[in-house]
């Protein structure tokens, strides 16, 4: 699922192609909107709220989308070769005179007054990259329940809004615990350390194509998608496993040498065989 850093990428190029044109064209491709036409207004604004896009239409609308896993939102000049996939894929169409936004494989598509745009966005918490981060409220909501483990309260969007898997697993191979260890074990200073961290993260990668954390051009990441590699610091083999209910999959990277907490028992894991 794409995180924050790059749902923000993604609602740059739609803002810069669609904010201050009127709309040509106009196609929701979701039964509930199929008659809905926008054509003749003004798009306003493209804005991210944490791995949401809300783009704002003249007359007091918003289109609200979701990327989840598959999604994407394409932009065409006129005479372009539409390249996101298969027609049947496509689930929205943006038009002006000059550019086309095509949005592909789209989960969530719905179509609200901006007034009501607490209905989609308002459960979420505090946003990374947004005008209303709070580290203070972030770590608050994080910190609520002791007891969790703190990769699943990371990921918890109600806690804080736009980290993904891959934040996640970095953000605690920087902080030197595994991501199953209980919020309530961290120390006041590594928790207030945790939120300044994971702000610096995601405003260093929103301009980069290329995800980065370790600061190494030879080596993006230190243990995300590094399964059986080793640690950059020393050498163990990364481990991964799944964390959570099991009801989605969750793919949780991690040093056993550097980082110290809880972990899961060893088990099958795909492409591994078993974490050792």
């Amino acid at each position: 699922m794409p995180e924050g850093d790059t749902v923000w990428q993604a609602t740059k190029r739609l803002h810069d192609a669609l904010a201050g044109h009127v709309l040509t064209r106009s196609d929701l491709r979701v039964p509930k909107y199929a008659l809905s036409d926008l054509t003749g207004r003004t798009v306003l604004d493209v804005t991210p709220r944490g791995k949401h896009l809300l783009t704002r239409i003249e007359g007091g609308l918003t289109l609200h989308s979701h990327l989840r896993m598959d999604g994407s939102w394409k932009i065409y000049a006129p005479g372009d070769r539409w390249s996101g996939g298969p027609g049947h894929q496509i689930r929205a169409i943006l038009g002006t005179e000059e550019r086309t936004a095509v949005g592909y494989r789209l989960p969530v598509l719905e179509l609200l007054h901006t007034a009501d745009e607490d209905r989609a966005v308002g459960h979420l918490g505090p946003d990374l990259l947004g005008p209303d981060w709070d580290p203070d409220q972030a770590l608050a909501n994080v910190r609520r329940d002791p007891d969790r483990a703190l990769g699943e309260a990371l990921l918890d969007q109600r806690n804080l809004a736009g980290i993904g898997n891959v934040y996640k697993s970095e953000l605690c191979f920087l902080l030197h615990v595994t991501p199953w260890v209980p919020v309530g074990r961290l120390s006041d200073e590594y928790a207030a350390h945790l939120m300044t961290l994971s702000k610096k993260l995601l405003d260093a990668n929103r301009e980069r194509s290329n995800r980065i954390t370790t600061g190494r051009r030879d080596q993006n990441l230190y243990v995300y998608g590094r399964a059986g590699r080793p640690c950059l610091r020393c050498g163990t083999r990364i481990r991964v496993a799944n964390q959570g209910d099991g009801s989605r999959e969750r793919p949780t990277y991690w040093c056993p040498t550097c980082q110290q907490g809880p972990t899961p028992q060893p088990g099958p894991v795909a492409g591994l065989g078993r974490t050792r």
